[in-house]
């Protein structure tokens, strides 16, 4: 097990993806794109009456367009997974643990291109040999892109379960948190799970950049009056309730289950009103 580190020093408890489950990944990834290169091929040259000049041109159009096209689309669409990576439950994320973006996914897939694997890679050598040197594991294009390989099917250590916020539980059902990624959701239990193990410098830049990334989701701020931690609760607490509101439909179909339904706690007023008292 490994530490993933954020730059605020808040260890994430997630593991780094193996060499092995990495390079079984890029072998299913690279099935893929050879056989996406057959078929392209065969399309283009097929009756083709190209001059050999123009016939290279193609060949080496193409071959970048898959070999560097399919890892970016793949890993910006699902949030940092290739064919490969979702076969054996790996994931790309950002160094702080959040979710990969374009940029990300671009850096990488031109690194993996041009150093880690095929122009100057020695079809995947540089990026073994680099990977071997390196902690968590990274290639060339993690370093370049500020990311790293995590296996995510591999069972977490539990973080308590994080309280909604009394002066909050009836605001957060307004919500909308279908967009909050699973990885960001994590961070902020991780983040929760700390608080008070956080220097308070620490703990109010990593809390408030949180924020801003539930917010750019969630398209609702914080309310007035409101800390970045009761925020943050309200949020893992809302998500884990409406579960197992999705839970509790399901089973009550069935006939002769005696299941009640799960309460929220509700409390009347603005949200800043009360005093909010810090996880435990």
């Amino acid at each position: 097990m490994s530490d993933l580190v954020t730059g605020e020093a808040v260890e994430l408890d997630l593991r780094h993806a193996r060499l092995a489950s990495r390079g079984l990944a890029f072998a299913i990834d690279v099935l893929l794109q050879f056989l996406a290169l057959v078929v392209l091929y065969a399309i283009v040259f097929t009756g083709a009456d190209v001059d050999t000049s123009l016939q290279l041109t193609i060949v080496f159009v193409i071959a970048v367009f898959v070999l560097v096209g399919y890892p970016v689309t793949a890993e910006s669409l699902t949030r940092g997974r290739t064919v490969g990576k979702l076969a054996l439950g790996l994931r790309v994320v950002r160094d702080d643990g959040g979710p990969v973006r374009f940029r990300h996914a671009l850096v990488r897939g031109l690194a993996g291109f041009f150093v880690d694997f095929w122009a100057l890679g020695l079809g995947g050598f540089v990026a073994v040999i680099v990977s071997l040197f390196s902690r968590t594991g990274k290639r060339v294009g993690d370093f370049l892109a500020g990311t790293v390989v995590i296996n995510v099917r591999s069972p977490q250590p539990q973080v308590g379960e994080i309280a909604m916020p009394p002066q909050l539980a009836e605001w957060a059902t307004q919500l909308d948190l279908s967009r909050v990624p699973d990885g960001l959701a994590l961070a902020i239990r991780q983040y929760l799970g700390r608080f008070h193990t956080l220097a308070p410098e620490s703990r109010a830049i990593l809390g408030a950049r949180l924020v801003t990334e539930v917010t750019d989701y969630t398209g609702t701020p914080c309310p007035p009056g409101v800390p970045p931690w009761a925020y943050l609760s309200a949020i893992v607490a809302e998500r884990r309730n409406r579960e197992a509101a999705k839970v509790w439909m399901s089973t009550a179909a069935v006939p002769h289950h005696d299941v009640q339904p799960p309460q929220r706690p509700t409390t009347p007023g603005s949200p800043g009103d009360a005093p909010f008292t810090p996880p435990s």
